[in-house]
């Protein structure tokens, strides 16, 4: 199995990644992290409003990286309507947040996050915590 391989058979290349961000220089850090790993997909919402609308037009979306401030509904009331949908509710959906505690952490796992990233993302830590995560395996970290 090649480095950009995963335990699960999902290539990075092939992964769909949206990051759903309302800062542009985090979303392009983001941006630039995640294709300098090889995702070739990446897509970007800018508020949690219409995020399920938008996740359904795409081809398939593997992972979710969900900024819990955001501008009309936030990161918690996304998540619950990503989780009501079909084809969605099963998405991984990981929690990105400078508001970066255990307590706020907690929070985001009662609420049905699959995984939990403090800001500033570290860019050293940043792409085995997306290849964990893409491998089944949750990566619950705030500092």
């Amino acid at each position: 199995m090649s480095e950009q391989e995963l335990s699960q058979g999902v290539d990075l290349g092939e992964a769909y990644v949206l990051v759903v961000e309302d800062n542009v220089p985090n979303f392009v850090l983001i941006a630039r992290m995640l294709a300098f790993m090889g995702v070739r997909h990446c897509e970007w919402k800018t508020s949690g409003w219409q995020v399920v609308q938008f996740a359904d037009s795409l081809p398939r979306v593997d992972l979710i990286l969900m900024d819990i401030r955001l501008p009309y509904e936030d990161g918690y009331q996304a998540l619950q309507k990503l989780r009501a949908n079909q084809r969605l509710r099963d998405t991984l959906v990981v929690a990105v947040t400078a508001e970066a505690s255990e307590n706020q952490m907690r929070k985001a796992q009662a609420a049905g996050f699959d995984g939990f990233l403090g800001k500033p993302l570290d860019p050293d830590r940043f792409p085995e915590q997306i290849k964990r995560i893409l491998s089944g395996d949750p990566v619950w970290e705030w500092r």
